[in-house]
């Protein structure tokens, strides 16, 4: 009974791995598996199309921490991966016919058997690619589905539709697809930010002189409450949105460290604050985005209470715009074009729909509206714009996938443009998908310290941290070069 399979390898040790295989599989044919006839089968099953994995990231991600949904998210691209390898190669390129059935108990059996090609496993692929995925950005979570994947790849010996080699090579391909997805997209543990410049700050072991102000409006609420368990002698001032920037100067001016707690648009408040105030910030994220937290590396109440405790912080850069007596800080990034016409529209829409569904709707209302692009100088020329985009620190892979920033302190703005022309949407996607590449017909990029623009017409919007004001004239964006002092758990403490 040995199986029909072309494999380049000298054919004696080839005829001696499938007689091996077969004996394998008639072993665990033969074998009495305790308790497994009613969880393997269904087990099995379940696992078709991916639908169990699917299931489990949807159940991490409704965990709602920033760990768990990246974990999903590997997992399934990992998954993705491995499926497309093995029906574009593996199940091609090796055509083994599936094991006779003679053997293996009529109860185990699958009711529906698979047509396909027996080498190599793609439950097994899927199996290893999701599980291992999931490991690599968080091992608590690839703890608890690691049993999981490993009783899908063994159900598909127990139930006859496998050899064990078919299995193992399965398993092997959707590891390395893992691995290869990580290659591509480093996890958060590859790409830690740089733990300098440090700065001096108290260590508050108990959070005495720590006033967090926590905006209600971000459903705070479970994040403030784990931050006052570790730190029990912190004060938490909670407030509605309107009354976020008076707390915030109230509480500046008491404290030893100002705590925010909030989305983007609040922290940008706490920053320029503290600024203002000479004091160091303490940053707990609580919007949807939270880009200058998860930056930093806080990605919750457990990360900023071990670094509050133990006076662990680093001095980082801002950003300062400035156009006719009109000036403000940014700590992630400020912009003009469409962007601050599809923040407003987020912003009009976002309390009826969600913020992402308002997202999406802003971005079709924003690029279907017939308009012209912006006008503005560079030195002596005028150039038309779609899209200027000024952020604080350099950028890494944006594009298709979500930018973010290794070092804070790096003394540079990076300055990414979408050049005027026909076709807005066309030429954003373009410079989306082109990502990190500096020149083309329809973007370009630099890193530079310093900016300024003039002839920039009355009413232009600019958006900064998810905040909007109006800008005309000169428009001049300058570097603070380590200017603020946060708190954050830094590596190897």
């Amino acid at each position: 009974m040995s199986p029909d399979v072309d494999l380049t390898i000298p054919k004696r040790g080839r005829h001696r791995l499938l007689t091996l295989d077969s004996r394998l599989f008639e072993f665990a044919a033969g074998r009495n598996w305790p308790a497994a006839e009613p969880i393997l089968p269904r087990l099995s099953r379940s696992a078709n199309h991916g639908v169990l994995w699917f299931a489990t990231a949807a159940a991490m991600a409704a965990s709602r921490t920033p760990r768990s949904r990246r974990a999903a998210a590997r997992g399934l691209a990992s998954l993705t991966l491995a499926s497309l390898t093995i029906n574009t190669l593996g199940k091609r390129s090796v055509r083994r016919t599936r094991p006779v059935l003679d053997p293996v108990p009529l109860v185990r059996q699958l009711k529906r058997q698979p047509i396909t090609t027996s080498f190599p496993s793609g439950h097994a692929a899927s199996a290893a690619a999701f599980a291992t995925g999931v490991a690599l950005e968080s091992p608590a979570w690839g703890a608890a589905v690691a049993p999981v994947a490993w009783s899908v790849a063994l159900s598909r010996v127990y139930t006859g539709v496998h050899f064990p080699s078919d299995v193992l090579a399965g398993a092997a391909l959707g590891a390395g697809a893992a691995f290869a997805v990580r290659g591509l997209v480093p996890t958060r543990a590859q790409v830690v930010p740089p733990a300098r410049p440090r700065a001096q700050v108290p260590a508050l072991p108990d959070g005495e002189g720590l006033v967090m102000v926590a905006n209600t409006a971000s459903g705070t609420a479970d994040r403030v409450r784990a931050l006052h368990d570790g730190l029990p002698l912190a004060e938490i001032v909670e407030c509605e949105p309107t009354d976020v920037r008076a707390e915030l100067e109230k509480a500046a001016a008491r404290a030893t460290v100002l705590g925010v707690c909030g989305g983007d648009g609040t922290v940008n408040a706490a920053a320029e604050i503290a600024l203002r105030h000479g004091v160091p910030l303490a940053v707990l994220p609580g919007g949807t985005l939270n880009h200058f937290a998860y930056d930093l590396g806080v990605e919750g109440a457990r990360n900023l209470t071990r670094a509050v405790q133990r006076g662990e912080a680093v001095r980082v850069d801002a950003g300062r715009f400035s156009s006719d007596g009109r000036e403000g800080v940014f700590v992630n990034a400020c912009s003009l074009g469409v962007y601050p016409e599809l923040v407003r529209e987020r912003e009009r829409w976002s309390s009826r729909i969600g913020g992402w569904p308002a997202g999406v709707l802003g971005a079709l209302r924003v690029l279907r509206a017939d308009r012209h692009p912006l006008e503005a100088e560079f030195g002596s020329r005028a150039r038309p714009l779609w899209l200027l985009f000024v952020g604080n620190g350099t950028y890494h892979r944006m594009g298709l996938t979500p930018g973010r920033r290794t070092d804070l302190a790096d003394g540079r703005f990076d300055v990414r443009v979408v050049h005027g022309g026909r076709r807005p949407a066309l030429r954003l996607l373009a410079a989306a998908i082109a990502g990190p590449l500096t020149r083309s017909p329809a973007h370009a990029a630099v890193q530079v310290g310093r900016l300024h623009l003039s002839g920039v017409a009355p009413g232009t919007l600019l958006a900064y941290d998810g905040e909007v004001t109006d800008v005309e004239g000169e428009v001049t964006l300058e570097k603070l070069p380590e200017a603020l002092t946060v708190y954050r758990p830094l590596p190897g403490n």
